[in-house]
């Protein structure tokens, strides 16, 4: 930890001054100084304020990894191409201490270090800013921040509580050293800085659906509490009616504010439909300034043409998707998630383009492979390429939508008209015949999380949905066979974990290199040796 903390404010410093590296501890005067000067006019502070979007832009694959992967739906080992799939251990939930998925907390405390540094330095100084704008800067780097240490607490439970950036030059390094804080204490500051971020942004309203705005910061109270209200970790115990309150009425407010479901799934994500009116928060990529890794759902197109067949054997003798010579099959959703969905839902044709890859060309109906290409994330065609650069959704309406039918479940009030509300959408002219019926509580969960599943594919919620949500007996669904999806399509589904033997799994390891650079950090609850003991 010691290191990585060493190297991240060096980070910092190179990329807010311009710097091109940190090689020394000889150099904590002078990149310390220059930060003190940086923060003497507006611009300077609005350059910050882009940084961190750009760096929350950086991190988009991290609800994909965090939040997406384990969740049961995609394909191990190779794709219907019979080539190599990546991340096998996360995708099978084969974590232990040795594999531990992802490393250094995936990331998350460089942005966190960051947001501390604008944070200290407007509470602080920058008078030259009048006081709407300071508070809408605080307001979003308070939010921000709730947003990374609530991504490390649904994965690691409790964590370090890093506040402070400690820069070279005002530091010894052993005040570098950190133990992770229990998960409720965790929780506790993430609700807190939630509360400072509402507080701060007042009655503002929003400004732009790619910059965190105060909506940003209600989602994700209603997330956090929504949470805190289901799932018990460690110190925590599962909040109950107090915490799903807290959750309704953020919800309500962002329900009445300036979004909607469009009329068409289709129509969320095409370039040319950005920052539509369900769209709350996104990440903005730009062909000429970033673009994303969604390429890695794409089939590869010499592997496609004139190589797959529709479902009835027809040969596809073109790139439909017209991604000319980009795509890579690195993930591939399975037949039996993909045929989960009804061929009514509108969702299903907007989400997939199914194939299949048969042994003979032939043969097109014989032995062959079923494939699944995402279409969601296509970006555009620019001069004869394929760039990809949609933007990545945080937040949009229907999330809030089914949301509040979660937390209406939980509090024993009726539920359907929201469920009915995302059905009726995706089922157009044949919502009559899947219009749902309030049930019990487990069935309204269960019917909440069918509606997740597909209108969420690939946006980085499928895992912690499983984790929250319940079955009859209030047990997390992760343990459920009802919600797992078979590798081969016609098997019996299993859980995605066993809860006699896999109940640790919900948290994930720590990597070894943080153990051993910083003493006083414990490994998850577990995992086995120097453990937390929350």
């Amino acid at each position: 930890m010691k290191n990585l903390k060493y190297y991240v404010m060096c980070a910092v410093a190179a990329s807010s001054l311009g710097f091109t590296a940190c090689d020394s501890l000889d150099m904590a005067p002078e990149d310390y100084a220059s930060m003190n000067n940086y923060w003497q006019k507006a611009a300077q502070v609005e350059s910050f304020m882009n940084g961190l979007n750009t760096s929350l832009r950086n991190a988009h694959m991290s609800p994909i990894t965090l939040g997406e992967m384990r969740g049961g739906t995609l394909r191990s080992g190779t794709s219907s191409f019979n080539n190599s799939l990546d991340n096998a251990i996360i995708v099978t939930n084969r974590l232990d201490k040795d594999n531990t998925g992802v490393t250094n907390w995936n990331g998350l405390y460089t942005t966190i270090f960051q947001i501390n540094l604008m944070i200290r330095n407007l509470e602080n100084g920058c008078d030259f800013l009048a006081d709407r704008t300071k508070n809408d800067y605080l307001a979003k780097a308070y939010g921000m921040r709730a947003w990374y240490y609530f991504m490390l607490y649904r994965t690691f439970g409790g964590v370090m509580l890093e506040t402070e950036p400690k820069l070279t030059g005002e530091f010894n390094l052993n005040d570098l050293y950190m133990a992770r804080s229990t998960p409720r204490q965790t929780l506790d500051f993430i609700k807190d800085d939630i509360n400072k971020s509402e507080t701060l942004f007042g009655t503002a309203t929003l400004p732009s659906r790619i910059d965190w705005s105060k909506y940003a910061t209600l989602m994700l109270k209603a997330e956090v509490y929504l949470w805190s209200a289901k799932v018990t970790t460690g110190d925590h115990t599962a909040g109950g009616t107090s915490d799903l309150s807290v959750a309704k009425n953020a919800l309500s407010e962002v329900l009445a504010g300036p979004f909607e479901l469009l009329p068409d799934f289709a129509d969320l994500f095409p370039n040319a439909n950005k920052e539509n009116r369900e769209v709350i928060l996104a990440l903005h990529f730009d062909k000429d300034e970033a673009t994303n890794n969604f390429h890695q759902w794409i089939y590869y197109p010499s592997g496609f043409v004139n190589a797959a067949v529709d479902e009835a054997g027809n040969v596809f003798t073109t790139n439909v998707l017209g991604t000319y010579n980009s795509g890579l099959t690195r993930y591939e959703y399975k037949e039996s998630f993909v045929k989960s969905f009804d061929k009514e839902d509108s969702r299903r044709a907007a989400t997939f383009l199914e194939f299949y890859i048969p042994e003979d060309i032939n043969e097109p109906l014989g032995a062959r492979s079923f494939g699944a290409a995402m279409k969601k994330y296509l970006g555009q065609d620019f001069e004869n390429s394929r760039r990809f650069d949609s933007d990545f959704v945080l937040y949009r309406y229907a999330d809030a939508v089914l949301m509040m039918a979660e937390v209406k479940n939980g509090l024993g009030e009726p539920c359907a008209a929201e469920i009915n509300q995302i059905r009726q959408r995706a089922y157009g002219a044949h919502f009559a015949g899947f219009a749902y019926t309030e049930g019990t509580y487990a069935e309204n969960e269960m019917a909440i999380l069918t509606e997740r599943n597909h209108e969420f594919v690939c946006e980085g919620t499928r895992w912690f949905d499983l984790v929250r949500m319940h079955d009859a007996d209030r047990r997390p669904l992760v343990f459920s066979a009802a919600v797992a999806f078979p590798d081969v399509y016609g098997d019996e589904p299993t859980p995605i974990l066993d809860r006699s033997t896999e109940a640790h799994k919900l948290l994930w390891p720590v990597n070894v290199g943080v153990l051993t650079g910083d003493n006083l950090i414990l490994q998850t609850p577990g995992y086995g040796g120097d453990e937390c003991k929350w």
